[in-house]
């Protein structure tokens, strides 16, 4: 690939208009919510179908933690994808990276509804899934970052938190439409159906949503940030070297100032889904009520979270955030442990809180780099945090849970909690 930098013109920043802020908004939004809907039906098939066609033979427990761990791959594939994507997001623009990546994800998302299961092909089988779901991994790796960019380099002054909440709101978009699409699933056929051909459908469908992301996409032009450091010519040659040259400590801790950020989500989500069904015994279609209700109680508060933090400043309100998640952590086990009652009133308080971290943790980590390497820093920070706080979270907390008790699960948030309150102090108001 070429080195020399086109014109401002051949950019297209003279001859186009500035992207409309409704279309910016839509196309952040649009993207994460494909990829995160993606993400969410394999954590919630991770739970219903897999650990009886991926990975039969063993007993419930033992399958489940496989079934897990295959979830887990995602993560350390993200990285990867931060890198790849992260590169050519810096070197030839945002617009056309988060296309590749949205691809990426949603054809591996469709290759999962096409395979065979294991009686069908054996071992072969739990393997093709692990490829596939780290082709999830690696697309998602280079989606998030890109979208974040979208909507914060076409922000107007004072409008960062604001417009950096849009990608933020694709999470709970996704969640709602992948537990309602298996919600709706469960209602018109039967668990035998469900295993033999229904569980399909959820990662099918993704080819539809693939084709209004692209048609969403390739509607905007490239932001205006990104267009200056071409007409400057200040491009990294190579960005993840400069990432790791000159901004390790950002990238460092980044990774743990979002790092509750990611256990209280997937403890409030996969986890709590396969509690909720394998250990308490709630009926599935109950717990995916559970679930859905959690969306509607996330996308709210994410909401709410871009308003004041661009008032309050993202310092100030995510150190609040954080301390307010460890103190909940000390209720996590009497609230679980009361009854449906006290899951309803465990997920409203905890999806609350996950929207106010999660809602302003992009424009956050995109912060402290700058434009020519904010690609790819945003996606490695982000996805290293998703290594350390969301691969294995579901796997810890269950094994925490059937080892020690509830209350370990509690201390496993807090001791996350405490660690991000220590890399936001450490990071600073300058660079949050």
């Amino acid at each position: 690939m070429s080195d020399a930098s086109p014109t401002l013109d051949a950019l297209g920043a003279e001859t186009r208009p500035k992207n409309a802020p409704y279309r910016v908004l839509l196309a952040s939004l649009i993207g994460t919510t494909i990829e995160f809907f993606d993400f969410y039906i394999y954590a919630t098939a991770a739970v219903l179908v897999f650990p009886t066609l991926f990975f039969p033979g063993a007993d419930p427990m033992t399958a489940l933690l496989a079934s897990f761990a295959t979830f887990s791959i995602a993560f350390f594939a993200r990285p990867l994808g931060a890198l790849v994507f992260g590169h050519f997001g810096d070197r030839i623009g945002r617009k056309a990276t988060l296309v590749a990546a949205l691809l990426t994800m949603g054809i591996s998302t469709v290759i999962i509804g096409l395979l065979p299961s294991y009686a069908q092909i054996g071992v072969v089988a739990p393997l093709l899934l692990a490829l596939c779901r780290f082709g999830q991994g690696f697309g998602l790796g280079g989606e998030w970052g890109g979208a974040v960019l979208l909507a914060t380099e076409n922000a107007p002054p004072g409008k960062r938190s604001w417009y950096g909440m849009f990608p933020q709101l694709g999470a709970p978009v996704g969640l709602f439409l992948s537990s309602g699409f298996f919600w709706v699933l469960l209602h018109f056929i039967d668990q035998e159906a469900l295993l033999s051909w229904g569980w399909r459908l959820p990662f099918l469908s993704s080819i539809i949503l693939i084709g209004l992301g692209l048609w969403v996409r390739l509607s905007i032009s490239e932001t205006p940030e990104f267009a200056k450091a071409v007409e400057k010519d200040e491009r990294a040659a190579v960005p993840a070297a400069d990432i790791f040259r000159n901004h390790k400590r950002s990238l460092f801790l980044g990774t743990f100032v979002a790092l509750v950020t990611f256990v209280l989500f997937y403890i409030c989500t996969a986890w709590l889904l396969s509690y909720n069904v394998q250990v308490i015994e709630i009926p599935f279609l109950d717990a995916l009520r559970i679930q859905i209700f959690g969306a509607l109680v996330f996308a709210v508060s994410i909401v709410i979270a871009g308003r004041v933090a661009d008032r309050t400043g993202r310092f100030k309100f995510l150190l609040v955030v954080t301390a307010l998640i460890g103190l909940f952590s000390f209720s996590l086990a009497s609230l679980l442990e009361s009854g449906v009652a006290g899951v309803y009133a465990f997920v409203a308080v905890g999806m609350f809180l996950m929207g106010q971290t999660y809602g302003v943790i992009g424009a956050a980590l995109a912060a402290p780099f700058p434009t020519n390497v904010r690609y790819t820093g945003s996606s490695l920070t982000f996805n290293f945090a998703g290594i350390f706080g969301a691969s294995l979270a579901p796997y810890i907390a269950t094994w925490l849970q059937s080892t020690y008790g509830m209350a370990y699960v509690g201390y496993y948030l807090l001791v996350a909690a405490i660690i991000t309150v220590a890399c936001i102090l450490a990071m600073g108001p300058k660079k949050v």
